[in-house]
């Protein structure tokens, strides 16, 4: 689930609210009441830890040669 920005119109408080994708967006400040809105975020940025992913993960591997008897 992922978190929400908010602004306040009313006494400029911002918070962020961890809210489901399907919930409705919140309408009011929790410190003033006032009428809020919702923030555009630039979301979660996608980051690759480690070394080699493609050569690990997807490079076509040479079949090592296995003799059944």
């Amino acid at each position: 689930m992922p978190n929400y920005d908010y602004l306040c119109n009313d006494c400029e408080h911002r918070f962020e609210a961890f809210q489901s994708i399907t919930a409705e967006p919140l309408n009011s400040c929790p410190l003033c009441g006032g009428k809020i809105q919702r923030l555009l975020g630039s979301g979660g940025g996608l980051i690759f830890k480690g070394s080699g992913f493609y050569i690990t993960d997807y490079k076509n591997q040479k079949k090592s040669s296995i003799h059944t008897t």
